[in-house]
């Protein structure tokens, strides 16, 4: 006959469970290409050492070249695929891409309303691809409400010219801090604004382009990378800077030592990507766990060197640190 167990030796063993891995909600659409929105969310959180709790927002017909059109969810569907996990699961970090409507952005902002003192990072893509009867309520309604939630907007220097300053005729480019006043004035804390165009160089092995990725408060710039520019294009860059540096974010890190972290990711991440279609290199989130490559092995396919126009990012071997 066996003795029955005590009483106390579940909550013992309770006791002893690790502790969780920081949890990161993200909003995102479904991309099947894996370059971006959710899957490219959900690989890059799990490679920084997060948990990703990621929730749909919209489905996106893209291939690894272009984005072809979106058909969004509906908004409640969304509210209830968040509250159902946040009644559930303790967060410390969010991440917002393109959320696919007007109305999801209010969708969201509520649910984000409730949990202010969590730090979001929210990503602003491209979006030049959408219908003009789309594109505009879709930005008034994410400036009006996501912006006023966001410790950091990160995006493109196109990209977010175009949607902080729209009426910028200035023939000089807007420095970070300027678009940081711009998002300041909106509620956002800090812009990391990448692809920053920086003067060519001629140097010894001949013209030299560099490009620069600039952390800004509305005081000016805090930190930044910057990196060789090279031909070669690729599709989700942005998506991965943002959400290693919403992970980050949520594990607690210092937020200038996090966007370094979170670039030099991205660096690497492009330095080993691969093109599993006919388009754009995929950045490859999970370098870190290749075995390292024996002597005479040829490089990752996707080459050493990465540039895309739209993400303004570019990554060539082990990280470089200009700054």
């Amino acid at each position: 006959m066996h003795p029955e167990p005590h009483d106390s030796a579940a909550p013992e063993e309770a006791a002893q469970e690790p502790a969780p891995p920081a949890c990161v909600l993200t909003f995102n659409v479904n991309d099947a290409s894996g370059a971006g929105g959710l899957a490219g969310d959900v690989a890059t959180i799990a490679a920084m050492g997060a948990h990703p709790l990621p929730v749909v927002t919209s489905i996106v017909m893209r291939d690894t070249a272009e984005v072809f059109d979106h058909h969004p969810i509906d908004d409640e569907a969304v509210t209830e695929q968040a509250r159902t996990i946040l009644e559930d699961v303790t967060i410390s970090g969010w991440k917002v891409g393109f959320l696919g409507s007007a109305d999801i952005v209010s969708a969201v902002a509520e649910v984000l309303s409730d949990y202010s003192e969590i730090p979001l990072v929210a990503y602003m893509p491209d979006l030049s691809w959408l219908d003009e009867d789309q594109l505009q309520p879709y930005l008034d309604a994410y400036r009006e409400l996501i912006l006023p939630a966001t410790e950091v907007l990160v995006g493109n220097h196109k990209t977010l010219t175009d949607f902080l300053l729209p009426e910028w005729d200035s023939e000089r480019p807007a420095s970070a801090r300027e678009l940081a006043v711009a998002a300041g004035e909106r509620g956002t804390r800090y812009v990391l604004v990448t692809g920053i165009m920086l003067p060519a160089k001629v140097g010894k092995d001949g013209t030299e382009q560099f490009i620069d990725n600039v952390l800004a408060s509305p005081q000016g710039a805090l930190t930044g990378e910057k990196f060789e520019r090279f031909d070669a294009g690729f599709v989700g860059a942005g998506e991965t800077l943002s959400a290693a540096l919403a992970a980050l974010l949520a594990a607690g890190s210092e937020l200038q030592a996090a966007v370094g972290e979170a670039l030099a990711f991205l660096d690497q991440s492009l330095d080993a990507g691969f093109r599993p279609g006919m388009g754009n290199i995929v950045p490859d989130r999970f370098f870190w766990a290749l075995p390292p490559a024996e002597e005479g092995d040829e490089p990752p396919t996707g080459g050493s060197s990465f540039e895309d126009p739209d993400e303004g990012h570019n990554g060539k071997g082990a990280p470089r640190r200009v700054h």
